[in-house]
Parts: structure tokens; sequence; C-alpha cells
């Protein structure tokens, strides 16, 4: 399955949660739903993924975790703010470039239709 195959596949099952409880749950309540129905489609989904970062041979652990990577394919973070800014961009390319992923998703569960905090980006 493709990258673009599984974003399509993410984003659906994100506008079924969000169309479930609207934009008031918090993050985390988020992730566990969109956890949830991404593997009852079949998907191998990690939760909180440990992101370290390797620096001339050495693995730095610094707490850095991927909300969701998808297939060993596709990031996704969750967000649950009034609107993506560039710290939040920064912040999924930092996670694409470390793992060497080619796409990830900013998915923000505030807007009052899902589509508008939808932000995808490529590595």
């Amino acid at each position: 399955m493709t990258e673009n195959e599984i974003a399509t596949i993410i984003i659906g099952c994100a506008i079924d949660v969000h169309r479930a409880f609207g934009p008031g749950l918090l993050e985390s309540a988020y992730r566990e739903c969109l956890h949830y129905d991404l593997t009852e489609k079949g998907l191998f989904v990690a939760k909180e993924k440990p992101m370290p970062i390797v620096y001339k041979e050495v693995k730095l652990d610094h707490g850095y975790r991927m909300d969701l990577l998808v297939e060993n394919k596709v990031v996704v973070e969750l967000k649950r703010t009034e609107a993506i800014n560039d710290v939040h961009i920064a912040q999924l390319l930092t996670y694409l470039k470390l793992g060497n992923y080619k796409l990830g998703l900013i998915i923000n569960f505030q807007n009052k239709l899902l589509k508008d905090g939808i932000k995808r980006l490529i590595n």
C-alpha cells in the first residue's frame, strides 16, 4: 500500500472520529479513537512511537514521540489547537527527517470542519 493510499484511509477515519465527537475532546482521546479505527481497517499502527536522535553513531533518546505511525510509512501528529502553526510543521518535518519517512499528516481536531485542519507534509 502506498503512502497516499494510507493517508486517504487515515483522513477518512479522522473525519469519522470528528463527526462522532466534534472538536471538544482531549488530543489523547482522538488518538485512541483514531488508533482503534485504523487497526479495525487492518492497518498496523504504532502509538506514541519513540523517535530517537542518532548523531555520529550515538543514539540519543530525548523524549520525542510520534502520535501515530501507520504501516511504518505515514507519520500522524494530532493536535487540538486554534491553528496549525510553524512549530507544529517543524515538529512533523523533524520526525519525517529523523525517521526517513516520506509523508506526514498534521490533523487538528479543533476545527469546526476537520478538512480545514489537515496539513500534509512531504519529506
